[in-house]
């Protein structure tokens, strides 16, 4: 047996096996590739904007990125978001940004710094983009996801908002052939009948505190209407006999939400009344609602009344009437895809074009051209010489028509039409070729 010398002995110890690195998108994140996928997405893409279009809305794209402190002044620095799923970043220049949770504070910023409160009110915008949560990923939830929202801006507080902007969110869910649609609607009142309501539910609250999960103990002094939203077993049951907000009403909340719901009958509407219904924003004051589909345990949308919003970002010194609502594109395609729901796909190429030799391939180019401004799809594979191989790929895709262009072609101007089913073949002008490709297809 050989002798292994120490200089041996140390290159066989530090020895490793290398690992093969695999490139994946990050965790909550993910592709949309497949043409059934496009063609659903592009189907609610239409969708939004003839929606958003009958109703009056304007489109609006903010910025992905805002100053984080835009969030932690809406939303909350108590929310969830601000405590744990904003994904924050700072620049080489010092700032701290933040990738939108949301979309309705960008909105609220961008109609303040652009001046679009000089326009006539209310003002009607609406927007389709990802927002990114760093939070667990599941069924319905992800870490980039996307929403169509409408806002209503400026203007009088009156309820015939909130109801539009439930029709409509409504209405665009319907088209893509979601139906049984539900509202669960509630109040959460107003800065002078909300704290009188806050003391009550602190109380029932505090009498009950060692029952309740340690996040909701820990919302009991800073935020307790978030102890409605927790979906904690335990909590659920204790929020069965929590107080109710409808007792606590001042005048102008109660003739608000009696106005909304007036509209919502109106207009036939199914809704259900949720006393216990929160949003999850600090932002939210007065009509809040979420909206499901008869098989969603998730809300396929959601939103509400958000007066005091640009108070909280330090826009104006007096509360600014607004009402919105966004969509979870998501979860609504989740929805169209279990109910068997599909959309034509971009059609397949009847005519292929076979291209043989270098010459051929420069022509082949300019005539492919020819045939887009014809408004005639055409399939090719110019990487390909063969024509075996090319003729081959044509059956594959089967088209009706194939057109063979070789140099011999190239030099007398001339292709040969070749009927697919039949093999019948046909050379024509070259100047000819679209005229002749269009006859056949007729």
């Amino acid at each position: 047996m050989p002798k292994i010398f120490k200089s041996q002995k140390k290159e066989k110890i530090v020895k490793t096996k290398e690992k093969k690195v695999l490139f994946q998108s990050p965790r909550g994140m993910h592709d949309i590739f497949l043409p059934e996928d496009q063609c659903l997405w592009e189907k609610i893409r239409e969708t939004a904007k003839k929606t958003a279009d009958f109703y009056g809305y304007s489109r609006i794209d903010a910025p992905i990125l805002e100053f984080a402190e835009i969030f932690e002044k809406s939303a909350g620095e108590a929310s969830d978001i601000v405590e744990k799923q904003m994904f924050v970043l700072k620049t080489r220049g010092g700032d701290r940004l933040a990738l939108r949770p949301e979309g309705t504070a960008g909105i609220m910023r961008a109609y303040f710094q652009r001046g679009l409160s000089s326009l006539p009110q209310p003002l009607k915008l609406f927007y389709f983009g990802p927002m990114f949560r760093h939070e667990a990923p599941q069924a319905g939830r992800y870490r980039q996801f996307h929403q169509i929202g409408f806002e209503i801006l400026g203007g009088e507080n009156d309820p015939v908002y909130d109801a539009q902007v439930i029709l409509t969110t409504v209405r665009l869910i319907e088209e893509v052939k979601i139906k049984n649609l539900t509202v669960q609607i509630n109040n959460i009142g107003c800065r002078h009948c909300r704290p009188a309501y806050r003391k009550k539910l602190q109380a029932y609250y505090h009498a009950r505190q060692n029952k309740i999960c340690k996040d909701c103990r820990r919302r009991l002094s800073v935020n307790p209407l978030r102890l409605l939203d927790c979906k904690n077993e335990d909590c659920e049951e204790i929020k069965k006999e929590a107080p109710i907000m409808i007792d606590f009403f001042c005048a102008d909340c109660r003739g608000h939400f009696k106005g909304v719901l007036e509209y919502l009958d109106e207009l036939g509407l199914s809704y259900a009344l949720n006393p216990y219904l929160v949003r999850g924003l600090d932002y939210y004051n007065g009509t809040v609602f979420e909206i499901f589909g008869d098989e969603s345990k998730n809300a396929l949308a959601s939103g509400g009344r958000y007066d005091y919003l640009a108070e909280a970002l330090k826009a104006r010194k007096s509360s600014l009437p607004a009402v919105g609502s966004s969509i979870g594109v998501e979860r609504v395609i989740e929805l169209m895809k279990s109910r068997g729901f599909s959309c034509a796909v971009s059609a397949s190429p009847k005519v292929f074009l076979i291209q043989m030799g270098e010459p051929a391939k420069k022509k082949a180019i300019r005539l492919i051209e020819e045939f887009r401004k014809a408004g005639v799809k055409i399939g090719e594979s110019l990487g390909k010489d063969s024509l075996g191989n090319q003729l081959k790929i044509a059956d594959r895709k089967n088209v009706e028509i194939a057109l063979i262009f070789g140099q011999r072609e190239v030099f007398e101007e001339n292709i040969i039409i070749r009927d697919m089913k039949s093999g019948v073949q046909e050379t024509v002008p070259l100047n000819k070729a679209v005229e002749e490709v269009k006859k056949r297809l007729k």
